[in-house]
């Protein structure tokens, strides 16, 4: 199996016809029929439908495509880390970062990161959890910062505490629960779900509604956090968000935090990589300085 016949299954699966893929490979498509069928010979099964309205994996094709992206990820991280170590011309990587991170941890960290390395070009993702974790094993990203993930006993990724953040509970400015000092008085409120059913901006996770599936649905879920900031400082929905995402951008939206007494969760945000597939070097160092940036903020949780 050569790197071609990987390239040519993406190709296929991005462009679902043999002539384009053949086109955007600078290849004939007799060659790239050749290629398909000797990869098919060595798996020993068919990996791409074909018909008169064009071509589309089959599902096999679609296992090995999605190995074969991580494989070609993979070696283009290694021929730029090689070509940097050698000629310290140009790199890349790529982090995720949750908004809580995002406004706590990755600017100090990015202005520390490029000052030293001013030659790595840097992609950040708004990534809320869980997407990040599937991002990180899909190779599309180095690095994942953001909310600690539940045990699920799986050894894949690492995980490294960076720092912990209060959850509080928003309203807009004159709110009539904006003076709210307990739970129990937010049990009949309108609720947004920030992030995933079940993740840090879920209000179920507050406990106001019991837990024998009668918790009150929220007609609304934001995966947006700038999204999610418009309407709350315009309707009265409540949410639930990081303490330190909430100052940064509450007060001059407009946006209150109730003053309860009762204890909330506490969000506790990483760092993550996979396991299987050591960092490169500007990724270490990006790394490195997050841990650095993260004791600014205190102990690590």
């Amino acid at each position: 199996m050569r790197l071609m016949h990987l390239q040519l299954l993406l190709s296929i699966a991005q462009t679902g016809s043999l002539r384009a893929a053949a086109d955007a490979l600078h290849v004939s498509q007799p060659a790239l029929t050749k290629a398909l069928q000797q990869l098919e010979e060595e798996f020993g099964t068919t990996l791409v439908h074909r018909s008169p309205r064009g071509a589309r994996l089959a599902q096999a094709g679609e296992l090995l495509a999605a190995r074969a992206a991580l494989a070609l990820r993979e070696l283009d991280r290694a021929r730029e880390e090689v070509a940097w170590h050698v000629e310290r011309t140009h790199a890349s990587l790529a982090i995720g970062v949750s908004p809580a991170a995002a406004t706590m941890l990755v600017p100090s960290t990015i202005a520390r990161f490029t000052a030293r390395w001013p030659s790595v070009h840097i992609r950040v993702l708004d990534t809320l959890y869980p997407r990040a974790l599937s991002k990180l094993r899909a190779g599309e990203i180095d690095i994942a910062v953001g909310p600690r993930p539940a045990d699920d006993g799986s050894h894949d990724v690492r995980v490294e505490p960076l720092f912990a953040s209060e959850s509080v509970v928003v309203a807009r400015k004159g709110h009539r629960l904006q003076n709210a000092r307990r739970l129990a008085a937010l049990v009949n409120a309108a609720w947004v779900l920030t992030g995933p059913t079940g993740g840090p901006g879920d209000p179920a996770k507050l406990g106001l509604w019991p837990s024998d599936g009668a918790a009150r649905a929220t007609p609304l879920a934001f995966e947006s956090f700038s999204t999610l900031l418009a309407v709350v400082s315009a309707s009265d929905y409540l949410a639930v968000v990081p303490h330190g995402f909430f100052e940064f951008y509450g007060p001059r939206l407009g946006i209150v935090r109730l003053p309860l007494h009762d204890p909330l969760p506490v969000l506790r945000v990483c760092a993550m990589w996979r396991a299987d597939a050591p960092l490169t070097v500007p990724a270490q160092r990006l790394l490195e300085a997050l841990l650095e940036e993260a004791r600014r903020l205190g102990p690590r949780p």
